[in-house]
């Protein structure tokens, strides 16, 4: 066991230009240059690989590349998805109308949308796994060249439960058939990423996102009742995959928004604990949230179980000085009580959707290195000879 805090971070990462204009156009349908687009991706990879270590994280990914976002790339593995659905858009920001109207002039030339994404029109099942299979090798190369192995790296998926809440069932009689159904298919991209040694890290913002969204006109029980549904088809999805390769997502949102309507982690970890993952990535650095890291002082994370608290904000282009992040390191493990069960991570991705950072790229990898070096600092307190 290292003698230190660990870093890490949430997935998505800085995309080129080029690139990101390859998956808008791939997401409208429109035709593109297959042999381009796979250049792209592998000189993005190795670029995004490079830029992870020189930040000094300790667990990297290939900053989901080959991806146009984190659940909408899916329509490209599986078969039943078409035509576009209309998400209901955060309740936190229509309370705003004048944050509203400026968020959508914001987004309204986005590459790839996630208020639109497809539909789900037909049976929804696994094509193959070529396409998984291609990232992973892809990542595989990379690291090997820069004398790194699959251990050293996590690769994303996304949980049954934000495809089935943000692309509309269209087909299925239940909102649980079209959840059970996508965790059958999931399941073949979580052991792919496993069989190649890499941890699979499960996104899972609609366990908290979607109680103001998909939920926000309901009851909090039927929003949990969604959750637990969820959780039962991420159980089924990772079965048998040993608890220590695999981390759960929880996020509110990406966006930099009021976040007002943000249900309380103490209302939803009852339900995540039940995922039984091997860590539990949590957003713990926005100011919503930011103080329920004092929640783990109640011992309730799971026994073996660790916290990847998240202690950088990915929202905002400040760049947190590194006593900050230390401080929140410490926070963390004074509340689980045992540095050796908290890593240092983002509360999410920095570019969920190809063509919508909210932060710049250069501040990224500030930020980065700000959690490194916050990382180091917190060690040096807390591992003491």
């Amino acid at each position: 066991m290292a003698q230190r805090i660990l870093t890490t971070h949430s997935g998505s990462l800085p995309r080129p230009r080029s690139l990101t204009a390859l998956h808008g156009a791939r997401f409208r349908g429109e035709s593109i240059d297959a042999r381009a687009f796979e250049q792209e991706i592998e000189a993005a990879t190795n670029a995004i690989v490079d830029a992870q270590i020189a930040a000094g994280l300790d667990l990297v990914n290939d900053g989901e590349m080959s991806r146009e976002s984190f659940f909408t790339y899916v329509q490209h593995h599986m078969t039943g998805f078409g035509g576009r659905s209309q998400r209901k858009p955060m309740r936190d920001i229509t309370l705003y109308p004048s944050f509203q109207a400026a968020m959508m002039r914001a987004t309204a030339s986005t590459d790839v949308s996630l208020l639109s994404p497809p539909q789900a029109v037909a049976e929804v099942t696994y094509i193959d796994t070529g396409s998984v299979e291609r990232e992973c090798r892809r990542l595989t190369r990379v690291l090997q060249a820069r004398g790194r192995a699959a251990v050293d790296a996590f690769v994303t998926a996304p949980s049954p439960g934000i495809i089935a809440a943000a692309m509309e069932n269209k087909h299925y009689a239940t909102m649980a058939d079209y959840v059970d159904a996508l965790a059958v298919a999931l399941r073949h991209e979580y052991l792919a990423i496993i069989a190649h040694g890499f941890t699979l890290q499960v996104d899972a913002p609609d366990l908290a996102m979607e109680r103001h969204t998909l939920f926000a006109d309901k009851p909090l029980a039927e929003f949990l009742d969604f959750a637990r549904l969820v959780v039962a088809a991420i159980k089924r999805a990772t079965h048998g995959i040993p608890r220590d390769r695999w981390r759960l997502h929880v996020c509110w949102g990406n966006y930099n928004g009021p976040h007002v309507c943000d249900v309380a982690l103490a209302e939803i970890w009852p339900v995540i604990a039940q995922a039984d993952a091997g860590a539990v990535l949590v957003s713990l650095a926005n100011p919503r949230h930011e103080h329920e890291v004092a929640l783990f002082r109640d011992g309730i994370l799971p026994a073996s179980a660790r916290l990847i608290a998240g202690v950088i904000d990915t929202t905002t282009n400040y760049v947190e000085h590194p006593e900050v992040v230390a401080a929140r390191i410490e926070r963390a493990v004074l509340a689980v009580g045992d540095p050796a069960r908290v890593m240092a991570g983002t509360d999410c991705g920095f570019e969920t959707s190809a063509g919508f950072p909210m932060v710049a790229e250069e501040v990224v990898w500030a930020k980065l290195r700000a959690l490194s070096d916050g990382a180091a600092l917190a060690s040096q307190r807390l591992f003491v000879a």
